[in-house]
């Protein structure tokens, strides 16, 4: 069976890995002043967290299912027998919707994952999917390995200010924290779809120590099966550089950290100097 997998652009996947898979990215929009723009199109992460500093209205919206059948018809067109399309939590956005309400008119059968996640935990499950697709295994097979391996990641991230996902309505249960913002530096997790808060910590330098001690304990807890290991960043390259040489005397010798910007939409939603890091146990250990 020819299965396509399709994504969308909050995976954050580099742009070579996904030529050399064969994926289809779709794109959500980052709205700024009232310019709707493509992610990774039309705005880049530099003129957002830009955006963001000078206070400039941003905001960002879901793709629109016409753009979902648009993929879904091309990856048909080039052969695909059966398509499996990976997105972002549907707390966090209506991406997924979006993705099904496609699904119905697609002139191939289309499994659609909602992954619970974002970033490169959602980019690994879309990866998992596209090794098992070029096994030959059939759609279904292939949406329950992606939904799994989204499901088993670990994703940590701190925040400047709790201020950016308060506007974007994204702060979930991190909300009890909002009354003392100002004495804190938040430290968050993704868990089952959405944001909640770990701890309260007093300075940037103990949260991001923190969630190095976390991020170690989830490599640690992947056993022998293998872990891959992403560290995303706005506007903070020095600090995710010096976490991700840190995480890698964690890792096998054959392992690699891959360090990698948030883009233009989650970047949108968490502000200028954020860091996370996602621990993806490998799919033999997923289940």
């Amino acid at each position: 069976m020819n299965v396509a997998v399709v994504t969308d652009s909050t995976a954050y996947l580099p742009l070579d890995v996904v030529l050399r898979e064969g994926l289809r990215v779709v794109p959500l929009h980052v709205v700024v002043d009232g310019v709707d723009l493509r992610e990774g199109v039309d705005v880049t992460t530099a003129e957002v967290a830009a955006a963001l500093r000078r206070s400039r209205h941003v905001s960002t919206s879901r793709p629109s299912p016409s753009v979902f059948l648009e993929a879904y018809e091309e990856a048909a067109a080039a052969g695909a027998d059966a398509i499996v399309s990976v997105h972002l939590s549907s707390d966090m956005s209506g991406t997924v919707e979006s993705a099904q309400l496609a699904a119905g008119q697609s002139p191939v059968p289309v499994e659609v994952v909602d992954s619970r996640s974002l970033g490169m935990a959602m980019g690994y499950a879309a990866l998992s999917a596209c090794d098992l697709a070029r096994q030959g295994a059939d759609a279904k097979t292939v949406a329950a390995v992606a939904r799994s391996r989204a499901e088993s990641g670990t994703v940590l991230f701190y925040v400047n200010t709790l201020d950016y996902l308060r506007r974007g309505g994204r702060i979930g249960a991190a909300s009890a924290l909002l009354g003392s913002a100002l004495a804190i530096k938040p430290l968050l997790s993704l868990q089952r779809g959405h944001i909640e808060p770990i701890e309260k910590v007093r300075t940037a330098s103990r949260a991001l120590v923190r969630m190095e001690e976390l991020a170690v304990r989830a490599i640690d807890a992947a056993g022998a099966g293998g872990v891959d290991v992403a560290v995303h960043h706005l506007d903070s390259l020095d600090r995710a550089c010096r976490l991700a040489e840190r995480l890698r005397t964690e890792l096998p010798v054959d392992a690699e950290v891959e360090l990698l910007e948030i883009g233009a939409v989650v970047g949108a939603h968490v502000g200028p100097g954020t860091i996370a890091v996602v621990v993806s146990p490998r799919p033999d250990r997923a289940g």
